[in-house]
């Protein structure tokens, strides 16, 4: 299931624990995808801690807590890690991460905690939401099969990549337009994890989160040509490093873009890699002018830029970008309802 989709689900989860509606959530998926982000962005829209309980780090006792002796009985001391709604907050989100590299016998401790919110005399708050996340066998990584008992304490989404999602994300997290131009231009290398290949040696590959190191990459090494190839084959492996890097090298031919949000008559360039290129820098400047006086003007002049491609797709693909982005504000820009008017039959029929 793709991510944005995956976000409307555990928006609703977590809401759902008001009502006692609440299931305990299991996302799949190889590493890189970014499982652990997604968690972290409904806490955040929510504004709710997160306690991410690494289970692979613990032992049996550490969840159970520790035994101590009150006169001729025994109690447990519950661990400080667990939520507790005046120590930390009334609602929250408690996440499992890494669930499946956990041993079994720790994984077997944590059944009563997930089904029945409970761990002996401990109870989970009822405002916090149980989320937990792993990878599949397979996906190289230190994993143990889950058990059925723990399986079925859980309902179970697997973490899909998607390009358009992504660039959604990336352009609200300033990420290096040039990285997602990258990307839209070879969008088969938003995630290509092989672990045949990946085990024969090369660590680093494209995924969601290695091209966020390559955009860091680009911000330290970005003025020094001969160290930016090594640099991104670092975060996203060698074949894909170079190809982003030769990519960016080339990006010098760009137009001018300050004429293009000025309105001026600028031609389009005859590359795809470059139309690529313009299409990601104009929508990353129409999303940094929500907010100003000139805004409007902007985003007019690109929506006028937009229907000069010379493929339909490409201005499509900018229009959407920056929809994504905007949100309904753009459909009241004139230029916009021109534009419709001229893609309507791509968008109909094609």
């Amino acid at each position: 299931m793709r991510p944005a989709q995956l976000a409307y689900i555990l928006d609703r989860e977590f809401a759902s624990t008001a009502a006692g509606h609440h299931t305990p959530v299991m996302l799949w998926g190889p590493p890189g995808v970014g499982k652990s982000q997604l968690v972290a962005q409904v806490a955040a829209r929510h504004g709710v801690p997160v306690i991410d309980i690494r289970l692979s780090q613990m032992e049996p006792s550490d969840l159970r807590g520790i035994p101590f002796r009150i006169e001729n009985r025994v109690e447990w001391a519950v661990p400080a890690m667990l939520p507790d709604a005046e120590r930390h907050w009334p609602a929250g989100i408690l996440f499992l991460d890494e669930i499946t590299s956990a041993p079994p016998a720790v994984s077997a401790a944590a059944y009563q905690l997930i089904l029945d919110r409970r761990l002996g005399e401990y109870r989970v708050p009822p405002g916090w939401a149980i989320f937990a996340a792993g990878n599949r066998q397979g996906d190289r990584g230190v994993t143990y099969a889950m058990p059925a008992p723990l399986a079925n304490r859980f309902s179970h989404f697997e973490v899909d990549v998607n390009l358009d999602d992504w660039v959604t994300w990336a352009y609200a997290n300033g990420i290096d337009e040039r990285i997602i131009a990258f990307l839209r231009f070879k969008p088969e290398l938003i995630f290509a994890f092989d672990p045949v290949k990946n085990a024969g040696g090369e660590m680093a590959f494209p995924s969601p989160r290695s091209w966020e190191f390559a955009h860091r990459a680009l911000r330290k090494f970005g003025d020094h040509a001969e160290l930016l190839p090594g640099a991104l084959a670092a975060c996203v492996g060698h074949a894909a490093g170079i190809e982003c890097a030769a990519f960016i090298d080339s990006l010098d031919r760009l137009p001018d873009l300050d004429a293009i949000c000025a309105g001026a008559d600028v031609p389009v360039p005859q590359e795809i890699d470059l139309q690529y290129a313009v299409a990601a820098a104009l929508a990353g400047r129409a999303l940094r002018a929500r907010g100003t006086p000139q805004a409007a003007e902007i985003w007019g002049h690109i929506l006028d830029y937009a229907q000069r491609f010379p493929q339909r797709e490409m201005g499509v693909m900018l229009v959407s970008d920056m929809h994504r982005g905007i949100g309904q504000p753009l459909f009241a820009v004139p230029q916009f309802a021109e534009w419709a008017n001229a893609v309507a039959a791509l968008m109909l029929y094609e």
